[in-house]
């Protein structure tokens, strides 16, 4: 069953096309990444999904049904943001207290163990924690929602490694005793690919990649050698990206198989495979040796 389903669906704003024509389908009881470069509409996705915005065209359903102004879909969905705003007034208990009541199947029990994981200081009040004090928070509120539809929008993004490395655990923990549909937007692609069982690229509006996770892995390969020998091995194939310095030649190549590894290797060229962040920044245009493609992309959309 499927848990999110779009068909052909468009939002502009004014000229913008944020965006478009996309059709995807998100399956219940999984982790989904949804992944892209800053500005390609994930965020926007979100919000549609979300009932924050209208489409402007095109059919989506959550759970089967409009999620825009419908409550039975709503009261079913977390949605949690690295720009999650709260009441000038609120401290971290009271977004803890609010919590139950947006959420049926909130765990009280399970958010106080994440607040002492993460040192979050609830008595301080939310617009003077820290950036990650402040992600910390929408973590701790996105995974002990155990919403059936939860939406985590680059809610960690002001964590350092070490918590985010808690976060995941945590989410998988929490994900394995209490299965749910999980969509996770983020730019640290490699480090959160192992969480991922589906992924879903948007790239300018348009959905580019809609695949299990799996079959994506390993369905590239770079191959590294003298340039001649390169060129003559990836001739007639699906080469993604070219690189040369000098007589040395590196070629990123699609749909190889093991014999076709081998006869690489025979050919003294050196076969190595290209990681899913790696993969996804060469689909969609991106240069895999500039971190800021990838590493410090911004948490909006």
């Amino acid at each position: 069953m499927t848990a999110v389903e779009a068909t052909r669906v468009t939002k502009t704003f004014g000229a913008v096309t944020a965006v478009d024509a996309a059709s995807f389908a998100i399956p219940e009881g999984a982790i989904t990444g949804l992944l892209g470069r800053n500005g390609a509409g994930k965020t926007t996705l979100m919000n549609l999904i979300t009932g924050q915005d209208f489409a402007t065209s095109g059919t989506l359903r959550v759970f089967g049904e409009r999620p825009v102004e419908n409550p039975r879909v709503l009261s079913r969905v977390c949605f949690i943001k690295e720009s999650q705003s709260y009441p000038d007034s609120y401290r971290g208990r009271h977004v803890l207290a609010m919590a139950p009541h947006f959420f049926p199947h909130y765990d009280a029990a399970l958010a106080d163990r994440l607040v002492a994981d993460f040192d979050v200081p609830l008595s301080r009040p939310v617009k003077k924690m820290s950036r990650g004090q402040r992600s910390a928070l929408g973590a701790i509120v996105g995974i002990a929602s155990r919403a059936e539809l939860t939406l985590l929008d680059e809610p960690y993004a002001g964590l350092d490694a070490v918590a985010r490395h808690v976060f995941y655990d945590r989410l998988l923990e929490d994900y394995a005793e209490h299965p749910r549909t999980v969509v996770l937007s983020t730019h640290l692609i490699d480090e959160a690919a192992d969480l991922l069982e589906r992924v879903i690229v948007i790239h300018g509006g348009r959905i580019v990649i809609d695949e299990e996770a799996e079959d994506l892995r390993g369905t590239a390969s770079t191959v590294v050698g003298r340039h001649a020998d390169v060129e003559a091995f990836v001739a007639g194939r699906d080469v993604m990206s070219r690189e040369r310095v000098g007589g040395i030649a590196s070629a990123t190549v699609a749909g190889l198989s093991a014999h076709d590894k081998a006869r690489a290797a025979e050919s003294g060229l050196e076969v190595t495979a290209v990681s899913l962040q790696q993969l996804i920044v060469r689909r969609t245009g991106g240069d895999p040796h500039d971190a800021r493609t990838h590493t410090t992309e911004e948490a909006s959309s």
